[in-house]
């Protein structure tokens, strides 16, 4: 698969939808406690390593963003689509919100105390994991957490429509966590925990936490 073509399919696709998806999407973490708590403890970690900056990578909206804002965060959120970001900025005021890819992240090395990848590696190829959370390990200062969310599953499938009737297209990928976890040691990090839930956010959703080894 081009990496051109499916990432301007991915920004084509998020533009298209993003209005709807902020409707759709901006109360899941009222109805998520479990999610919820997720949040605090990775903000906890953050605070406890000396705070600074912490990056949401495929922020879309900003849903994640302004909530770790409201725990006192400093984060900021980065995402591919001009679309999402012009919602984010809309819904989020005051909060910085860049445009950019997690295949080819544009921060300096070791400029974020934490990172967080909230369902947004969900599109991204197998062949092109690797990159992805290289570009992670190199933007995290050492033993600085990652939170990662994703779809639990085994299969691929190309979503056409979404979020209000919008057509879209889209690979969505599910994972097991054997396979996510593996591809975290091999890219520097050490996994602390990670567990299976069902909520609003995921009918089946894992959830991984992460520190990035020296």
């Amino acid at each position: 698969m081009n990496p051109d073509d499916w990432l301007a399919d991915t920004r084509t696709s998020y533009d298209t939808v993003a209005d709807s998806y902020a409707d759709l999407t901006r109360h899941l973490l009222d109805e998520s406690p479990e999610e919820r708590a997720v949040l605090a403890l990775f903000a906890d970690l953050v605070r406890t390593r000396g705070a600074g900056p912490v990056a949401d990578v495929g922020c879309g909206t900003g849903r994640i963003t302004g909530h770790l804002r409201q725990l006192d965060v400093d984060v900021f959120g980065i995402d591919l689509s001009p679309g999402m970001l012009d919602v984010a900025r809309r819904d989020h005021p005051g909060v910085r919100f860049d445009p950019g890819s997690m295949t080819d992240l544009a921060l300096a090395d070791g400029s974020v105390a934490g990172l967080i990848a909230w369902y947004s590696l969900i599109h991204i190829p197998d062949d092109e994991i690797g990159a992805v959370l290289a570009h992670f390990r190199r933007v995290l200062r050492p033993g600085g957490p990652l939170l990662l969310s994703f779809h639990v599953g085994d299969e691929s499938r190309l979503k056409t429509e979404g979020y209000g009737g919008h057509p879209m297209k889209v690979y969505v990928h599910r994972r097991q966590h054997a396979r996510m976890m593996g591809w975290l040691e091999e890219a520097g990090f050490a996994v602390e925990t990670h567990r299976t839930l069902t909520s609003a956010e995921s009918r089946l959703g894992g959830i991984i936490l992460a520190r990035r080894r020296p």
